[in-house]
């Protein structure tokens, strides 16, 4: 065979055939590619038409709208849910959350563990002992001050326990 247009470019000795096989390899890659295109397609157009099924611009419009408007609405809660939690917290830290009480017999003629020794504090260790003491006479009522976790008058043996399980030490 005579090529002359090859003779022309200075290709006079090369073989045709692998040039039509190495097309023949870029057509079927092509082919595959647009095959699997075409399935991509496919599934992305069934998706579109599930997500616009019953649905006109309008109507999808005011679905994004109401989205939006729940959004801002969740936003909102959550901020004031946010603000009233902090104010909780700043509540309860001046609320009694500590407890300690100890029951004893102040006179060992008196039964019963009548008498006892009260603590409620706060988180900052401050609050009061509240001491009852029953006698044969009456029930007799004493409080002391506690200031970070001590008191300023000497406290009874029975009080220092209170304190103690309040603290929890």
């Amino acid at each position: 065979m005579n090529y002359n247009l090859l003779e022309m470019i200075g290709l006079s000795g090369f073989d045709l055939t692998y040039l039509f096989i190495v097309s023949y390899a870029l057509i079927l890659i092509l082919i595959i590619m647009v095959i699997v295109q075409a399935v991509k397609l496919s599934k992305l157009s069934k998706k579109y038409k599930k997500f616009m099924s019953g649905k006109n611009a309008k109507s999808l419009e005011k679905d994004i709208i109401g989205l939006y408007e729940d959004n801002r609405f969740i936003k909102a809660s959550t901020e004031k849910n946010k603000s009233d939690i902090r104010f909780l917290y700043k509540k309860l830290a001046s609320t009694f959350q500590k407890v300690g009480i100890v029951k004893y017999d102040a006179f060992n003629q008196m039964g019963g563990q009548l008498s006892f020794s009260l603590a409620l504090l706060d988180e900052n260790n401050s609050g009061f002992i509240l001491n009852c003491v029953h006698s044969t006479e009456g029930c007799y009522s004493y409080t002391k001050e506690i200031r970070n976790g001590s008191c300023d008058i000497s406290l009874g043996e029975e009080e220092r326990e209170a304190l103690d399980i309040a603290m929890d030490i």
